[in-house]
């Protein structure tokens, strides 16, 4: 799942090709001329997701298997390259191919999916039961108002520092930036995020944006919103933090494994990353903070900031011809007992609220709590269905202002009209 992190999404659609044709001719359900309005079908499908590195959907799905010979779920692996897994789900829709079943979709995908018509809405006979799952995480699976994603593994930012060096952990921006003379006093650096030039560092410019109470763009999804003092704000949070060495120079080569390994090399006093890094920190023979750090909410203007929202959720294609068996997949996936299991084998965050207070999982998971904070006051990032040209937008011209090379003024008037012309489909 963290591929999709750290990689850029494809600045456009994935054409139809031959190859793409081809493929969709092999599939379990074959092709089809069109989206199926019958949502009563039943019999076997298809589940499309990414790398299963640790070997959790296999075991689940042999599960469902056991229970349902007459509606068998085949796995379709694709790689852990979010954007090869976006360009695959692109071709089997655009070629209209009803053998992808139902599809993990990460989150920052549904407007543009749902908008294309390629993925079935959850309502109706195919409604899902979202009143258990923390709010952003429905959100995130909503476009104009219809469920076309159902939640399923979620993520939020942290904050990672040193409990050798500090007592308590900043509850604010300007707290945590005050705190950087003990950095200084320790000769490390004091914080960074992801500040590289790819989609992780349009989820830290979102954090700070939202965290100032700024936003992107408006309901609409295409609709620039960066003309604001408090998008200014964020932006400028950002930019001084540079200027001022609070966040070194080298971060603006990091994405998210260049981050954690700097922290763990003991090079950091605060770091902005995913739980993911939690487990790694504690356990990596190379690791000099084990033992020595803990993890906090993202610092806000007065309290905890926003955190932009990671991770995936599942769709129906609009295609398939086995939407009820599609659905009942769904929501098998979404259980309490399946939940439980992928926070545990996988560390995957869950969509499902009460996990986030269960004893057990907190003794193995301490930060458990900590990210239900982080989630809860999480902010999608823009729900457009021109969301790589945004995300291309944003990149470009923030981190030109982070190296200096554009003013934060400049930076948002050419985000503001880069994104209007995407909007406009001109």
């Amino acid at each position: 799942m963290k591929a999709s992190r750290r990689t850029r999404l494809a600045a456009g659609f994935a054409l139809v090709s031959a190859a793409a044709l081809a493929l969709a001719g092999c599939s379990s359900g074959g092709g089809s001329n069109a989206q199926n309005q019958d949502t009563s079908g039943r019999g076997p499908i298809t589940y499309v997701q990414g790398k299963d590195n640790n070997n959790l959907i296999r075991p689940i799905i042999a599960e469902w298997n056991k229970a349902h010979p007459d509606e068998k779920v085949t796995f379709k692996e694709q790689s852990d390259n979010a954007d090869q897994q976006h360009d695959d789900l692109v071709q089997h829709f655009q070629a209209k191919d009803s053998g992808y079943d139902v599809v993990a979709v990460d989150v920052i995908w549904t407007a543009e999916f749902a908008a294309k018509g390629w993925l079935q809405p959850l309502t109706g006979d195919l409604k899902i039961d979202t009143s258990k799952m923390l709010k952003p995480t429905v959100e995130a699976g909503t476009y104009n108002g219809t469920l076309y994603t159902a939640p399923w593994v979620t993520d939020g930012g942290l904050l990672y520092y040193r409990t050798d060096l500090i007592k308590t952990p900043p509850k604010t921006w300007d707290e945590m930036m005050a705190d950087c003379k003990i950095a200084k006093a320790n000769n490390i650096g004091c914080y960074a995020g992801q500040y590289a030039d790819y989609e992780g560092l349009t989820v830290n410019v979102a954090e700070a944006i939202n965290t100032a109470g700024g936003t992107i763009v408006g309901k609409d999804g295409k609709t620039p919103t960066l003309d604001t003092p408090e998008a200014k704000k964020g932006l400028e949070m950002l930019v001084d933090a540079f200027k001022d060495g609070d966040i070194p120079k080298e971060a603006l080569t990091y994405q998210e494994e260049q981050g954690r390994q700097a922290f763990e090399a003991g090079q950091l006093l605060f770091h902005r990353n995913w739980p993911y890094i939690y487990s790694l920190a504690s356990t990596d023979g190379s690791s000099k903070v084990k033992g020595k750090f803990a993890v906090a909410p993202l610092p806000g203007l007065d309290g905890t900031g926003a955190s932009s929202l990671g991770g995936h959720n599942i769709a129906v294609s609009a295609y398939s011809k086995h939407k009820a068996t599609a659905v009942d997949f769904i929501k098998f996936m979404e259980s309490e007992k399946i939940q439980r299991e992928a926070v545990v084998k996988a560390s995957n965050a869950p969509a499902l609220a009460s996990l986030y207070d269960d004893p057990e999982l907190n003794k193995q998971l301490p930060y458990l709590s900590t990210l239900k904070t982080s989630i809860e006051n999480a902010v999608p990032r823009p729900v457009s269905p021109f969301y790589p040209a945004i995300t291309k937008a944003i990149e470009e011209n923030s981190f030109a202002a982070l190296k200096g090379e554009k003013t934060v003024d400049q930076a948002l008037s050419d985000m503001q009209k880069a994104i209007k012309t995407a909007g406009s489909g001109s």
